[in-house]
């Protein structure tokens, strides 16, 4: 297509990259997404130009490509889990074997994780959600004191293909799922999502802030892409 420097169309392509483009009058800046479906959104000030987001867009390139390359990589699911005893389900990066019991609500005991009997993946989604919440609050407080980034609340939830989300004012959101992945990894979410408390972009600004919270964090990130393939996530999008 031609370009030129009128308002992009609600469907720029720009090679072999679709982008669905809106116009928001609260953006200050291009805010270029990879939805959960891999399809690729652009939020965009009024006053862009169709060449200003073409060349924004050719700049991100290679950022698109890796998180499309991440999605088709989290389109292959693991084995689906049968609620049963015996079968084994992650916490804090460790197995525990379910067992079926003769109790009002799922815990940690013993060494096995105990499910009601008849119970299924909501009860193991609530627990999760449960343990994770005093888990992760106190676990992001130290690094809400080493990166200045102090937070108004923490919410556990269910986000997608997200590990977290935070909002302006202060609440960071973490997918329950988490809580199956080693705490290093899980330190790892916790911190980049602090880090978008001082930018809310991922330029080059915002990995300087993770690097300096999190050393060697690229190491975790490509740890956490390989995880987070093997992690149970029950009817929720891959």
């Amino acid at each position: 297509m031609q370009v030129t420097t009128s308002r992009p169309p609600a469907l720029l392509r720009i090679g072999d990259l679709d982008i669905a483009v809106t116009v928001s009058e609260r953006r200050r800046s291009v805010r270029l997404t990879v939805e959960r479906d891999a399809s690729i959104t652009a939020v965009i000030p009024p006053l862009v130009s169709c060449n200003e987001l073409v060349r924004i867009v050719k700049a991100k390139r290679s950022w698109l490509y890796g998180k499309l390359a991440e999605k088709r990589d989290m389109s292959e699911s693991p084995p689906a889990k049968k609620y049963v005893s015996g079968e084994a389900f992650l916490y804090l990066g460790r197995f525990y074997r379910l067992r079926l019991v003769e109790a009002p609500a799922v815990r940690l005991f013993r060494g096995r994780l105990e499910l009601p009997d008849g119970g299924g993946a909501e009860d193991l989604v609530g627990w999760y959600r449960r343990v994770g919440q005093p888990w992760l609050t106190r676990r992001v407080q130290p690094w809400t004191s080493r990166m200045g980034s102090p937070i108004t609340g923490l919410r556990v939830r269910p986000l997608g293909y997200r590990w977290g989300s935070c909002s302006k004012d202060g609440t960071v959101n973490i997918h329950w799922a988490v809580m199956q992945l080693p705490p290093t990894l899980i330190d790892y979410v916790l911190v980049h999502e602090l880090a978008h408390l001082h930018r809310r972009d991922h330029g080059a600004e915002f990995w300087r802030i993770v690097g300096r919270a999190m050393p060697g964090h690229e190491e975790y990130r490509e740890r956490l892409r390989t995880a987070g393939n093997n992690l149970w996530l029950p009817n929720e999008p891959r």
